[in-house]
Parts: structure tokens; sequence; C-alpha cells
């Protein structure tokens, strides 16, 4: 038996009956930009299918695949969503997104529409030519970025696509971007398709046992340990181990820290809790993980922000064990692989350690942690006239949170302090997009965590430089009425990097709007901006006025703005570790001759251990 559709049509409806284990469609919306190259084809087709797999509008095509890409990641990867664009430029703004959702190992199901099959018009508006190789197109860009990608040029090719499509995003091992170039003419194109097809079909999310090899060797190392660490990764999040992860550090006494992806596994006053890692981590976690004899890794891919450039497990007799459902990060730097799901994991090691117990660190290690930075996070003196830090903007914020707040970010200074100081009451409410660290993914992001989880109170971080980059998506935000908390901290530029750039001897340059070279200073409105977007906004001129805004945006039917002008020079000096950030070799500024040879000593340092 067969039905006949257009290749657009046959797309959707296939997509409209792939269920996940809670039998709720995988593919739970689509966001889409039409222009010529998908809104005859796929536009018509999205709109037959609505009650199924509504299509959302969005304002910039790498906003809104942000949007899809938060949705997966604050549902666990338990659901995904498709974004389409038109050929050209629509497109290849996807590419970013694409990047970002590779890095994190996230779900998003893109499809850009692609050149005329026939090549009937060719070259067709917005086509990108290669002159040695008639079959690229600007689509060629996602590969790289993309786990799956494929070029429809046959109605039928869909049958093959599609199910390779849906099993990359839901195998956790290879779960990523899925890029489907969809041909235009081919959109629109007849096919007699098998009924079969689009019977309903449940993908489950496959949770890997481990080899007893793998489990009886990690074994033997943890048993031998006397000061064993637990890094968790995301991986505990995507494979709901957060109250495994629990029960094991309980019964064996192991001490876990946390990486920006793995924050919130355990609530942030647990006692094993020792709080954040690297970088941008607490000196509690920092010093835990100097002094570690056995590093068990769960759900971890140890980018260089986790590990302090690889200079933070200084234990000479270290060993490194990896459990993570990807065999490719599971031997990373020498590690002991244990190629499983974290959930099942955790229970493999927990059975072979039955009887074992380490000696947790003292109290006193975590408790002088948050002696040396509760009193950052403070509200300062009323009559104070300095410009609010942001470390006191996320004790306000803090304060005003509730427990059913997620709090999300993804660049600029925000990250670092909030990894250091924001306090995690539960899973998943922190959400953070760190790996690709992307300028723009905030409200896109926002607005997507709030469409994933409605009964959330979601608060959005992002700096006056992100802002000005990406704020579109604050529009829709409007239009759909979803009720969200954006802090914009307004300090004048890129103050993060300005102090990087100061850090490695650097003069300021081209950072802070204040110290750049502009023929007009800069006058921005932010609240007036957020207001002409449709959203309620503020301007606090202090940390109680901020805290008055919060309080006043909890009653807000729809997106709430809050904007405070904050100093872009201090940052929470406790905690952290080195990173590795190139230093130039030649210089005549004495700043940088300095900052080189510390740069080079840390590098042999490193390298000697």
């Amino acid at each position: 038996m067969t039905i006949r559709l257009t290749a657009a049509q046959a797309m959707v409806r296939y997509l409209a009956n792939q269920m996940n284990e809670d039998h709720q469609t995988f593919i739970a919306g689509c966001w889409a930009i039409f222009g010529h190259g998908n809104v005859a084809g796929l536009g018509e087709a999205l709109h037959g299918v609505q009650a199924r797999l509504p299509t959302y509008r969005g304002h910039n095509e790498q906003a809104m695949a942000h949007a899809a890409i938060a949705y997966a990641k604050q549902l666990k990867r338990k659901r995904a969503m498709m974004a389409t664009s038109s050929i050209g430029p629509g497109a290849t703004n996807m590419v970013t997104a694409a990047a970002l959702a590779h890095v994190n190992r996230l779900p998003v199901l893109l499809v850009p529409g692609d050149v005329f099959a026939t090549r009937g018009p060719d070259p067709v508006l917005q086509q990108v030519e290669s002159f040695g190789d008639g079959t690229i197109s600007a689509n060629d860009c996602f590969r790289p970025v993309s786990r799956y990608f494929d070029r429809i040029t046959r109605p039928e090719q869909l049958l093959t696509a599609l199910p390779r499509a849906m099993a990359m995003m839901t195998d956790p091992a290879t779960c990523g971007p899925v890029t489907l170039a969809f041909c235009q003419d081919i959109q629109a194109q007849a096919y007699d398709f098998p009924r079969s097809f689009f019977e309903p079909h449940v993908w489950r999310m496959r949770r890997i046992r481990p080899d007893d090899a793998e489990v009886a060797e990690a074994a033997e190392a943890i048993r031998g340990a006397a000061r064993p660490v637990i890094i968790a990764g995301g991986g505990v999040h995507y494979s709901d181990a957060e109250a495994d992860l629990v029960a094991f550090a309980e019964a064996h006494q192991i001490p876990v820290v946390e990486t920006q992806a793995g924050k919130s596994s355990l609530p942030w006053d647990h006692p094993l809790n020792l709080g954040p890692i690297g970088v941008t981590g607490a000196s509690s976690a920092n010093s835990i993980c100097a002094a570690a004899d056995v590093v068990i890794g769960v759900g971890t891919r140890f980018q260089d922000f986790t590990t302090g450039s690889w200079d933070l497990f200084q234990n000479p007799d270290r060993r490194l064990i990896s459990l993570n459902v990807q065999a490719y990060d599971t031997t990373k730097h020498g590690a002991m692989p244990l190629v499983c799901d974290a959930r099942r994991g955790i229970e493999a090691l927990g059975a072979a350690l039955t009887g074992y117990t380490a000696t947790p660190p003292a109290a006193s290690v975590k408790a002088d942690w948050f002696a040396a930075v509760d009193p950052l996070t403070a509200a300062p003196e009323e009559d104070s006239n300095a410009l609010p830090t942001d470390m006191q903007v996320i004790g306000a914020v803090q304060r005003a949170a509730g427990p059913d707040t997620v709090v999300m970010c993804a660049a600029g200074t925000m990250p670092g302090e909030l990894h250091k100081l924001w306090k995690a009451g539960r899973p998943m409410s922190y959400h953070m997009e760190y790996g690709y660290s992307c300028m723009g993914y905030e409200i896109a992001g926002a607005l997507a965590i709030k469409l994933a989880e409605p009964d959330r109170d979601v608060i959005c971080f992002t700096g006056d430089g992100t802002y000005l980059m990406m704020n579109s998506e604050l529009a829709t935000a409007a239009m759909m009425g979803l009720k969200i908390t954006i802090v914009v901290t307004d300090n004048r530029g890129f103050g993060c990097i300005n102090r990087l750039q100061l850090a490695t001897g650097g003069e300021e340059f081209n950072n802070l709007l204040d110290t750049a070279v502009h023929e007009t200073p800069s006058h921005i409105d932010f609240v007036g901006h957020a207001r002409a977007l449709g959203a309620e906004a503020v301007k606090a001129a202090s940390i109680a006025e901020l805290e008055a805004a919060l309080t006043q945006a909890k009653e807000a039917a729809g997106p709430f703005v809050v904007v405070i002008d904050t100093d872009p020079y201090p940052s929470t000096e406790a905690g952290g570790s080195w990173w590795e950030v190139a230093v130039p070799e030649v210089s005549e500024r004495k700043e940088v001759q300095a900052a080189r040879r510390a740069y080079e000593a840390a590098v042999e340092a490193r390298n000697g251990r």
C-alpha cells in the first residue's frame, strides 16, 4: 500500500510519527524562517501537520536553531526540534548553531533549502558556485559540524535518510546535529511512499552496559586509591543518573566536583559536592583534584576549562578513569576506558566496590571556600556609590530565585562567575552552554527552556555585548507570551576579554566601548530597545533596585528585562586554575614580556609533571 505525497509532506508526516520512550513526538516542533528555498515545499507541508508538529517563527536563523538546541538540552535530549531555512544566507546562518550542537553533543534537525536537483535554473538565486565541483552548494558548510549530513536529491532518498537521522539523534553515543539539505524542487516533487513508512515508531535511548573487564580494572584502581575524586559532567544529566551519583558518592564517600555541563548533578550544599572544577572552579574542588590519585570522569569530555589545560591534576601518580558513552572520550590522556551509559556504569562500579569507602575531605575545605566567596555576593552598603559587581548581581538573583528557578547563560563574564558562585539546588536548574560558549545563545535559549518546561521560572544572564549581538528572539518571546526574566549587565563592552587582554600583558584595546576609538561615544538605551521589541523593561540603579525589579518581574505576563550598569574590572579572585592562552613571544611592551615569561614557566611546569 502506498500514499502519494510530496517529499516535503512525507518528511514532516514521518517526523510527526517518531516517538520517544514517553510516547511523545521526538521532534517537538519546527522553527522556521521561510524563503524561496523552502516556503513552497516545506512551508505548505508544515502547515498541514500543525496539530502534531507545530511551527514557530523565528527572527534570526542562528537564534532559532539555538532555541531548538536549548530545548533539547533542557529536556536531557529526550526530545528535540527541527529548524528550516531557505537556501543561501538563511542556511549559512545556522552553521554556527550546528557547531554549537556538535560540540555539546545535542540533537537538532537542520533542514536548509538547497539548489535545484535538476539544475534547470542554474545558478539559482543565492546559489554558491564552485568552479571545480558542480555538486557543492553553501550547505556543504554543514558537513564538518554535522554528525550526519545528507542531500536529498530524490524523494525516495527520504526512506533511508530519515531513519538514519533519527538513529543519530537518539543514540547517546553519536547524538548531535543532523543536516538534511533539501533540494527545493525535490521538496515539491511527488512520490508513492509506502504507508508503513509513516507508522508510529518508538526510539529508545540506548543504555550501554560496561564491559566486565573494564569495570574490574576501574574498580581495582579505585580500591587502591587514597584520594579519589569524581568529575560530574553533562552525561550525568543526560543519563538521568543524578540520584545514582549521589548514592554512589555517599556509599563510598568519594567527593564530587562539577563541570559547567555537570553543575547541579548534586545539590550545592551536599557535603560531598566540593563545587566547580577547573579554570572557573572553586579552591575546594581544585585542591582536591590537584592531590587526587584517581580521577573518575563521568560523562565529561575533559575540555581545557575543566582540566586547567591539563595542569590541574598534579599528583604524579594519579590515574584517570573515563566513564563515557562515547568511546572517543574514554581514552583521552591515557585514561582507563569505561564505555557505558553513566547510570549503568555507576551501578556496575558500585557493585564492584562493595565495602570500599574513601576518606572524604575535611568539612573545612568546603566551608573555607564559601567563607571566601559569600561576601562577594552579599548586597553592598546602601550608601555605596560604586558600580555593582557581577558577583553582587548574582547574589541578588540568587536571593530572588526559588526552587523552580532555572538560570542560564552562555558567554562573557557570567559563565565563570556563575560556575563559581551560583548555588544550584536541583538537577537542571543550571543551564550553561559553555562547550561552544556562543554569544547570542542566551535569549533564544531562555525562551526555549520556558517552552520545554513551562512551569519553571527562567532567568537569563546576558551582557550588553551579547545582547547587542543577538536580541531578536526577545520579540519572539514577547509575541509567544513566554514569561522569562533577562538580566542585562551593562559593563560597556566585552569586559571578560578585556580582563584577559590585560592579564596577558596587552593594553586595553578594542574591547570596552569607552577605551575604543569611536567618533561618537555610545549611548545605548537597552531599556528602550527591549520595550520596543515588546518586553517589559526597567533600569536598576543599584543592587537594591535590582532586587525590587526581580520581584516586579514575577508578576509580568511575558518577557521582563532588567538592565543594570556593572563594573567591568572585578572578578572572583578566589579559586580558578591556570588556563593556557598563548602570549606573544616577541613584543616591545614590558608587560607582554613579563606575561610571556610567566606563560613559559607555566607550560614548562605542566609538561614536566
